[in-house]
């Protein structure tokens, strides 16, 4: 997947691993399952490029509105 095979932060070993990430924009939020190497010790993880051109491109289309193509899943409320 990517060209690591330890954790860059603490040295920690790598697991390739489905993970669900949030991307925030415009008001508006999107979940996503992906894979990526987490570290086992640590909890950090790293994406492939294309897989952080993927959050940058959804993340325009929540800030542009343009969320015709996206599943509704769900309301969100703000609690004052």
């Amino acid at each position: 997947m990517l060209p690591i095979d330890k954790c860059v932060v603490c040295n920690g070993n790598l697991l390739e691993t489905k993970v669900t990430e949030i991307i925030k924009g415009g008001g508006n939020t999107a979940t996503l399952q992906v894979n990526a190497l987490v570290c086992q010790n640590c909890g950090e993880r790293f994406y492939h490029a294309d897989t952080i051109r993927r959050f940058e491109n959804i993340k325009l289309k929540l800030e542009r509105q343009e969320t015709q193509d996206l599943i509704p899943v769900g309301q969100s409320f703000e609690v004052a």
